[in-house]
């Protein structure tokens, strides 16, 4: 994973093969025996957003994770023209490696249009300042769990708000499953609307299906559990500026079938909805 925001602001510079191909590189060292989904998702978004004209922007994006991918070489990203219309730009993308499709992404940007408006409100929640640096919570696990967290997510800033983890599992039939947390990245990125949506997405997939594991009393990291994100979806509702604070408001629906679906919406501090984010993944017992 990268190190800082420099060395993810690294990844996000693709090497252009050919027209429509593209060469991701992969952070100088990593402790995961995977990719991480949302690096392949991040580098997608910057893949197809280079064949797209400069005034049309990203709004949905529909990824599957196909296997899981290799951290020792170089990832291939094959973008498919499927239709330039006269509003709307429509792109597939295809991540290779070893002769094989490991993810794909279908992608939709839209030129900028006065519309109707209106978006939900945003939760009463502590603010950033009052919520728990996500690090403080892996150091209760000890220090060695501490510095590996802190050497593979130290590009973004993550406070913990809280779940109802307790209220959820006395009424698991019921009951409205919530996770919260703030996020920022930690620095200031560039002044690109690319740039701040391929951040969003790359740390969208972090904590996400966590929340699908709230009214079991299960987290993400346990020894018993195998994870992994099936597939993931975007709706850019707003402009995201990715340094600045969001919340992320997840919850969960339903689980079943070693299967957990999540979604969330995202919230600017000052309440505006900027994102809608789902995603359902395996969350089966070892």
């Amino acid at each position: 994973m990268p190190a800082s925001l420099t060395e993810l602001l690294d990844l996000l510079e693709l090497e252009q093969l050919e027209v429509g191909l593209f060469r991701g590189r992969q952070p100088a060292s990593s402790m995961l025996k995977r990719v991480f989904g949302g690096q392949v998702a991040a580098q997608a978004v910057v893949a197809a957003q280079h064949t797209v004209p400069e005034d049309r922007h990203l709004h949905s994006l529909h990824i599957y994770f196909i296997l899981g991918g290799d951290p020792s070489i170089p990832i291939v990203y094959d973008v498919e023209n499927v239709r330039d219309g006269g509003s709307f730009t429509t792109r597939r993308v295809a991540a290779r490696q070893h002769g094989k499709i490991i993810f794909y992404m279908t992608a939709s940007f839209q030129v900028t249009e006065p519309g109707f408006d209106h978006q939900d409100p945003m939760p009463a929640v502590p603010s950033p300042d009052d919520a728990i640096p996500l690090g403080d919570i892996v150091r209760a696990r000890g220090d060695e769990y501490y510095e590996r967290w802190a050497k593979e997510w130290s590009s973004f800033d993550l406070r913990y708000v809280g779940d109802n983890r307790d209220e959820a599992q006395r009424d698991l039939s019921g009951r409205l499953v919530v996770q919260r947390l703030w996020f920022r990245a930690s620095g200031q990125l560039p002044d690109s609307r690319l740039i701040h949506n391929a951040a969003f997405t790359y740390i969208s997939d972090l904590s996400l299906l966590g929340a699908s594991l709230v009214p079991h009393g299960v987290y993400i990291g346990s020894p018993k559990l195998q994870p992994a994100s099936l597939d993931h979806v975007i709706w850019f509702h707003r402009p995201v500026a990715v340094d600045e604070w969001l919340l992320y408001d997840q919850s969960s629906p339903s689980a079943s079938g070693a299967r957990g679906l999540s979604t969330a919406r995202v919230f600017q501090a000052d309440g505006t909805l900027v994102a809608t984010v789902a995603q359902e993944g395996l969350i089966r017992q070892v």
